[in-house]
């Protein structure tokens, strides 16, 4: 009897950990000014930092964009699988102390992210403080 009550003990958390909803996986990115979905963000965990880069760019016009604004070992690199999410760790449910990339602009700003949901993730990148600074929210591929 013991035993059959720990296996559905253990059952029960492993189902409740299973199913919180996780960062990681591809997000569509909507335009915050335009409302029009862009491309698909691949987030991933590497060594218990998180990073997210382009997987896909949803205007065929873009396609075979290169990051030409970019500076250092980004510039000129193609937008398709250009790391744009740098670093960020984990902090109760936000993910703080990262840096994220605007490939039109060339600009790199300091970035947090916070799931609302499972589905929607809000991005936000900030110079300086957080207050001064622009939030997007992404939605979860399927």
């Amino acid at each position: 009897m013991k035993n059959y009550f720990l296996t559905i003990l253990f059952v029960a958390v492993a189902g409740i950990f299973s199913a919180q909803a996780q960062v990681t996986g591809k997000w569509k990115t909507i335009d915050d000014e335009t409302g029009e979905a862009k491309s698909i963000v691949e987030i991933y965990e590497k060594d218990g930092k998180y990073y997210g880069k382009i997987v896909e760019i949803l205007n065929p016009a873009k396609k075979n964009a290169k990051c030409v604004n970019c500076k250092g070992a980004d510039k000129d690199k193609p937008i398709v699988g250009l790391v744009i999410i740098k670093g960020l760790v984990k902090d109760g449910t936000e993910y703080t102390d990262g840096e994220i990339l605007d490939p039109s602009k060339g600009k790199l700003y300091s970035c947090t992210i916070e799931l609302d949901g499972k589905d929607k993730l809000n991005v936000r990148g900030y110079m300086g403080i957080s207050l001064l600074g622009r939030t997007q929210t992404w939605t979860r591929i399927k």
